[in-house]
């Protein structure tokens, strides 16, 4: 606490053109951002602002979630002494399979963003 109140903060001030301000506006829009100062200092300081689409690993991250939790049940039954069933593991296999295959494309994808 005591060393953010002692950061002293800089303003800067500067003009732009009406379509200087749209282009601005334009580029905020197409990534995302509301908050101009954010926007402003991220491309003071680097020079360019990346943004990820997520949507693919959000998704991968709900499967994964299901396919734990099918794994978890049938790891229970066969713990209380129940009996599995080969379509059931043949299912879980399958599922395993499609969800490395999404899971391929997915850092595809994100390697090609460089």
């Amino acid at each position: 606490m005591a060393e953010e109140k002692n950061r002293q903060m800089i303003q800067y001030h500067f003009f732009a053109t009406k379509e200087q301000a749209e282009q601005i506006e334009k580029r905020m829009r197409k990534i995302g951002v509301r908050n101009k100062c954010a926007y402003f200092r991220k491309m003071a300081i680097d020079g360019y602002y990346i943004c990820v689409d997520l949507a693919d690993v959000k998704e991968m991250v709900r499967l994964l979630r299901i396919y734990g939790n099918n794994l978890n049940q049938l790891a229970r039954r066969a713990n209380e002494g129940g009996s599995i069933y080969r379509d059931d593991v043949e299912n879980l296999q399958r599922e395993m399979y499609e969800l490395w295959k999404m899971m391929r494309q997915i850092l595809e994808r994100l390697s090609h963003l460089n």
